[in-house]
């Protein structure tokens, strides 16, 4: 083994408000607020997403190769609709071409980074 996950840091303009929408999203807490720079840790007390404040950013477009998503995270849920109902209420979006009934549903953060809400049967 090289080395484990510690944590994975997501660019963005205002991290505070970033940070906002995945703690509900993941049910995560804020370990750590810096202003320019946000750590959410799980239950365990354990670091899992950070975002950091970037000038100029510019968000990632779901199937522009101009702007690629570069990575997305996947959310694994029990009912799409319910969930989705929940993602939209945070300030996501669904994107174009992603309302599957099942399996997995494709959206953008308040700020364009691409994630998916999945079940079981698209895992």
């Amino acid at each position: 083994m090289i080395g484990r996950l510690y944590t994975v840091v997501i660019d963005c303009p205002d991290p505070d408000e970033l940070a906002g929408f995945y703690e509900k999203l993941l049910s995560l807490s804020r370990q750590a607020d810096s202003g320019d720079f946000v750590v959410l840790e799980n239950e365990a007390g354990t670091p899992v997403v950070a975002f950091q404040r970037v000038a100029d950013f510019r968000p990632p477009r779901w199937t522009d190769a101009a702007r690629p998503p570069q990575m997305h995270l996947d959310v694994m849920v029990a009912n799409l609709d319910t969930a989705e109902a929940q993602v939209l209420a945070l300030g996501a979006r669904l994107l174009d071409g992603s309302d599957k009934p099942i399996g997995y549903r494709v959206y953008e953060d308040p700020v364009g980074h691409p994630f998916c809400l999945i079940t079981p049967e698209g895992a």
